[in-house]
């Protein structure tokens, strides 16, 4: 019994794929059934370390962007793709495995094509308001096809019964820690109000900008966790140790880390009384845990996605939305102070995060997955 799955350039391509895997473990342990062989078809295996834990074995195959603006590397990407392709019929006609997952991104698109070609099983997910390219296009013909946000299934006109509202599946290891085993593991204050900044995988300069010219006046109340990404690490590192230089109390208040592994991100989730974020998948993480945000999204995404998405979240109560046309420095602080002096608005934020949050999705299409593939055995 075999699962093929594919998508990838980010986390939030990746990082569902791993908690549907854990739940496909977990069913598969409860039921003592045979486990599946799984595969992960990617141009980069973006986190070897999980791949080795969930017995994912990583198959390379490349393939390009396709860019909606001038680039003379949309030229050079067209001939990745077509062998990107090539491989990858030659590899899933080795594999024929009997479902596979696409999470979407162009680097799901030609283990999709090859699929499809083979007539094996598909089912995508689609962790947006706004589906990307790859997604709309599979989604003609995928035998499955899940959503986490409802306003995206409009996008699927033709898939209506082949369409299901699951929510976003989150990883079981991000599940939030108590706040007193928090403090503890990240040596914080007792009590202290503290603020969770995450830009996505690979960070936000934008956000990293702000955060590093709001700490003079954010310090003296809170206390700051600050995910970077990794290419910027050294350079917020540097320009907030400058601000902070004057004072060893703004200092110890000040966390800056390049990224969260899963068990850090748990611990910060616990103590954290207002996460700001990007307005990829982060979004259902921070619904994950309860917890009151600001969400600044990307200006210019595919289909305007994050913007979108930040927008139907904010209309759960969840969250405020600050655009980044609006991103300045003394805006943004007084809105993280109004919070801050708002203990009741928090608690009414919290509990709209808890109700978007639908905590059974990757149960469900792990379910999805394998009813498939029996049917596919026999």
């Amino acid at each position: 019994m075999k699962i093929l799955f594919t998508g990838g350039g980010s986390g939030g391509h990746f990082y569902p794929i791993i908690a549907i895997v854990e739940q496909i473990e977990k069913i598969s342990s409860e039921r003592k059934i045979l486990p599946s062989k799984m595969y992960f078809m990617a141009p980069e295996q973006f986190d070897e370390r999980m791949l080795f834990d969930h017995n994912l074995e990583f198959i390379r195959v490349p393939t390009g962007k396709l860019r909606v603006y001038f680039s003379p590397k949309n030229i050079i990407d067209i001939f990745k793709t077509f062998f990107g392709v090539i491989k990858a019929f030659f590899k899933m006609f080795a594999i024929f495995p009997d479902v596979v997952f696409g999470k979407g991104g162009y680097a799901s698109f030609p283990a999709l094509l090859a699929a499809r070609v083979f007539r094996i099983p598909i089912v995508i997910h689609e962790s947006d308001s706004v589906p990307g390219r790859v997604n709309k296009w599979a989604g003609k013909f995928a035998d499955r096809i899940a959503v986490s946000y409802p306003e995206a299934a409009k996008y699927f006109p033709k898939a209506k019964e082949r369409i299901a509202w699951t929510g976003q599946p989150i990883r079981l290891g991000i599940k939030k820690h108590s706040r007193e085993e928090a403090e503890n593991f990240l040596q914080i204050e007792k009590g202290a109000p503290a603020l969770l900044v995450l830009g996505g995988s690979q960070g936000a300069e934008k956000i990293n900008d702000l955060i590093i010219d709001s700490l003079p006046k954010l310090l003296p109340n809170w206390h700051i966790i600050h995910q970077t990404g990794r290419e910027n690490f050294h350079d917020v590192l540097d320009r907030s140790s400058v601000v902070v230089s004057d004072s060893e109390l703004l200092k110890k208040k000040y966390h800056v880390f390049d990224f969260l592994p899963d068990q850090a991100l748990a611990m910060s989730a616990g103590i954290a009384d207002l996460v700001v974020s990007r307005a990829g998948s982060s979004i259902f993480e921070i619904a994950s845990w309860g917890l009151p945000s600001i969400i600044i999204p990307i200006t210019e995404s595919n289909g305007n996605h994050q913007r979108v998405n930040a927008f139907n979240y904010e209309k759960s109560g969840a969250a405020i939305v600050i655009e980044e046309s609006n991103l300045a420095s003394h805006l943004f602080v007084e809105e993280v102070e109004n919070l801050r002096m708002n203990p009741e608005l928090l608690k009414k934020m919290s509990a709209s995060a808890n109700n978007f949050f639908k905590p059974d999705a990757g149960r469900k299409i792990a379910e999805v997955l394998l009813e498939i593939q029996l049917e596919h055995q026999i």
